[in-house]
């Protein structure tokens, strides 16, 4: 999996979401201009200990990451959408992007791939949810479409046996 943020701002989402990629092997892919530097002490506290687990690309712009990755299908994380996550088949290598946390995606880019848009559903009342939760509902209903495959899917008791 390909988990894709556009010019995130916050760099407590984006470590908590490097840390969600670290444990499911999903790349992520920056895209520029970042709120932030990958120095930070917030983004590096908030990945933990993962950091080394995870495959991290940035590009200068959208257009640069199409070009380097293929012009992949990419399914669009916004508020806008009519359809839901979970009206779409994910592929097992599929590419997943959110906007930034202040304005989302720009309406420019949904347009070009209204198709493929998604959306959580929530309140009329409520503007979205944090970037990195939305991050985690979206890439999980990827992996369990895909039966989760390469996660380990059974834990273990450290003192006790089931």
């Amino acid at each position: 999996m390909n988990i894709v943020l556009h010019e995130p701002e916050i760099p407590q989402n984006t470590g908590n979401i490097a840390r969600t990629c670290a444990a499911t092997g999903a790349k992520l892919h920056l895209i520029e201009p970042l709120g932030f530097s990958l120095e930070e002490k917030q983004i590096k506290r908030a990945g933990l200990d993962y950091w080394h687990l995870v495959e991290i690309f940035t590009y200068k712009n959208y257009e640069e990451f199409l070009e380097k990755n293929n012009d992949p299908k990419i399914y669009m994380a916004t508020t806008k959408s009519k359809q839901t996550y979970v009206d779409v088949q994910y592929e097992e290598d599929a590419y997943i992007m959110f906007g930034k946390e202040t304005a989302g995606i720009p309406e420019e880019i949904l347009l070009q791939n209204k198709e493929n848009c998604i959306r959580i559903p929530m309140r009329e009342e409520a503007r979205s949810l944090n970037l990195s939760n939305s991050v985690n509902i979206v890439l999980y209903e990827a992996l369990r479409q895909n039966q989760f495959l390469g996660l380990k899917a059974e834990g273990e008791l450290h003192r006790y046996h089931w």
